[in-house]
């Protein structure tokens, strides 16, 4: 089949290597326009683009596909379907028609559950153990269209954001060849998403993955590991903002090298205990245990080499 190909990160690149070395013909591809990024402010292509460029496809990046240059591209590509993996845009109405087969979308969550921008973070948030892929048609309703395939991953207990779209976009990649493979046959026909199960996950804004340790311990670390890498979890101390890595929940406070007010369960929310070898925060339950620390303007390190170098002590307060 003739495929357009719309996707923006680096989690839609296996999707489209997928396709480039199908037996479809990748036509075109649309992503989103060059953006800043980095310390030195460059404009960047996407990655999506980066890969395009490559194989000397045509791309465009239009702000919105409501522009009418896009349709005029699109009819004169001629796509028999449109492939979808986190373009970062609504197809409008009067395009989801335009090819034969319609616009499948790649959508990392079991459907019904999770629709919508952010559906890793909202599954390791939630503390489900369970989360996949599904491959379904657009139309107007956010991530309401039927279903074609669906696959399944287990939530691992370190797992990040990060972590877990990375395997769900190579195994997706599989899932969304076989779904247009089957099109292609005729062998396939999409079902209605179940009515009961639905769930929504919306974009994460960079003020929700404020750390509050005030809540309890594995509600903290769960909400970490969803907001890492992005948008990225922090908490204040003093006026300077800090991102923070994966933390540790102290599972019993018996051993005799632990702090004393970690050891006494004393330490409040938010509150500091130094060691040399690791730094603990209180939380609403038991305390955390930090991992990586990233200070205004400085990468990522220990959170011991951290509270080393800021002289940090005991009874230090993030919020």
């Amino acid at each position: 089949m003739r495929i357009v190909f719309a996707g923006t990160p680096e989690v839609a690149v296996p999707s489209l290597q997928a396709l480039i070395a199908s037996s479809h013909e990748v036509v075109g591809v649309i992503t989103r326009p060059d953006a800043v990024s980095g310390r030195g402010r460059k404009v960047m292509r996407s990655p999506v683009g980066r890969l395009a460029d490559e194989h000397s496809l045509e791309v465009i990046t239009p702000q919105r596909l409501s522009e009418p240059e896009v349709d005029d591209v699109l009819r004169r590509w001629a796509p028999d379907c449109g492939a979808v993996v986190a373009y970062g845009g609504l197809v409008p109405p009067g395009l989801l028609d335009l090819p034969q087969h319609g616009w499948i979308n790649l959508h990392f969550s079991v459907l019904p559950a999770w629709r919508g921008a952010a559906p890793v973070q909202a599954a390791i948030a939630a503390g489900d153990e369970v989360t996949g892929a599904s491959t379904f048609r657009l139309e107007k309703g956010l991530d309401t269209g039927p279903v074609f395939g669906v696959l399944t991953e287990t939530i691992r207990p370190t797992d990040t954001s990060g972590d877990l779209l990375a395997r769900l976009a190579d195994a997706g990649s599989g899932l969304l060849l076989s779904t247009l493979d089957g099109l292609e046959a005729g062998e396939l026909a999409p079902e209605p998403q179940p009515t009961t199960g639905v769930s929504h996950a919306p974009k994460v804004e960079v003020d929700d993955a404020r750390v509050r340790w005030d809540l309890p311990a594995h509600i903290i670390d769960r909400l970490i590991r969803a907001y890492t890498p992005a948008p990225g979890p922090w908490t204040s101390l003093d006026e300077a903002r800090i991102k923070v890595g994966p933390v540790s929940v102290v599972a019993s406070t018996e051993d005799p090298g632990l702090p004393d007010a970690v050891r006494d369960g004393a330490l409040a929310p938010g509150v500091l205990a130094v060691t040399k070898k690791a730094v603990f925060v209180g939380t609403g339950s038991q305390p955390v245990t930090l991992g990586t620390v990233q200070p205004p303007g400085k990468k990522p390190m220990p959170a011991a080499d951290w509270a080393r170098g800021a002289r940090l002590t005991d009874g230090t307060v993030l919020r």
